[in-house]
């Protein structure tokens, strides 16, 4: 089971609610971006008994297990990645998705310095569109 695996490759115990969850995420090997939300709804679609709550706290550890990526969208939304590679994303605001965008079209010519006594640990690029 692919996300089993998942889980026992990051250190984390796989309880059947994780491996759950896990297996929506990572199960078909395809990225995924989705939020708390979508993911418990997922779930309930295929009967898991799992609560709201359970899914945050599931997605938190899979941020600090590094098996996933949070990229918060108008300070409030949270999304998270399963593509945990350097890449910018667009933003759809009219379907409030988030999908990649082409890391190799995305060209940032240089940061400014991190403040004394801190160093830069990622920057993430959401660009915001929407339909003409």
């Amino acid at each position: 089971m692919r996300g089993e695996n998942w889980l026992s490759g990051a250190g984390l115990r796989p309880t059947r609610q994780r491996i759950a969850l896990a297996s929506l995420l990572v199960g078909d090997g395809n990225d995924r971006h989705v939020t708390a939300e979508s993911l418990f709804e997922a779930a309930q679609a295929t009967g898991e008994k799992v609560s709201l709550a359970t899914v945050y706290n599931t997605l938190k550890a899979f941020c600090e297990a590094g098996l996933v990526r949070e990229i918060v969208v108008d300070g409030s939304k949270s999304y998270f990645d399963t593509n945990m590679t350097d890449h910018p994303h667009f933003f759809w605001e009219d379907r409030s998705e988030l999908t990649d965008a082409p890391a190799e079209e995305l060209e940032i010519a240089r940061l400014p310095e991190a403040p004394a006594g801190a160093e830069i640990s990622k920057v993430d690029v959401v660009i915001r569109l929407r339909r003409r």
